[in-house]
C-alpha cells in the first residue's frame, strides 16, 4: 500500500488561507486517485474533495466548492489542498486518502494519512 503523510495544518483567522500537502511513498502515486476528508470534533468524517490519477477529474463537497482547490503533482508524489476564505466551521482534522478509482474513492478501501489539524478562529 501507499503511505501518506499530511502537513500544512495550523491556526488561521477566518478569511485566511492554508495549503495542505499529502506526501506519498511506497508505491507509484500516479496509480492512485486521491481525496481529502475532514473530521470535526463529535462529527463523522466527511468528504471534502477528490481528484483522479491524472488530475483531470475533480469533485468537491458543496460546502467547500469555490473556496478549496485540490491538485496533485505526480512527479513529486504529492497532493495538495489549497484552502481559501476559511471559516470557523472548516475547523477539523484533515486526512488524505489514496484509492484505486476516483469514482468510488469516497466509499472504497484505501490508504489514509495520519491527519493534520486545521483550526480557524473567528
Amino acid at each position: 500500500q501507499v503511505q501518506l503523510v499530511e502537513s500544512g495544518g495550523g491556526l488561521v483567522q477566518a478569511g485566511g488561507s492554508l495549503k495542505l500537502s499529502c506526501a506519498a511513498s511506497g508505491r507509484t502515486f500516479s496509480d492512485y486517485a486521491m481525496a481529502w476528508f475532514r473530521q470535526a470534533p463529535g462529527k463523522e468524517r466527511e468528504f471534502v474533495a477528490a481528484t483522479s490519477r491524472s488530475g483531470n477529474s475533480i469533485s468537491y463537497a458543496k460546502s467547500v466548492e469555490g473556496r478549496f482547490t485540490i491538485s496533485r503533482d505526480n512527479a513529486k508524489n504529492t497532493g495538495y489542498l489549497q484552502m481559501n476564505m476559511l471559516k470557523p466551521e472548516d475547523t477539523a482534522v484533515y486526512y488524505c486518502k489514496a484509492g484505486p478509482n476516483v469514482a468510488n474513492i469516497r466509499y472504497s478501501m484505501g490508504s489514509w494519512g495520519q491527519g493534520t489539524q486545521v483550526t480557524v478562529s473567528s
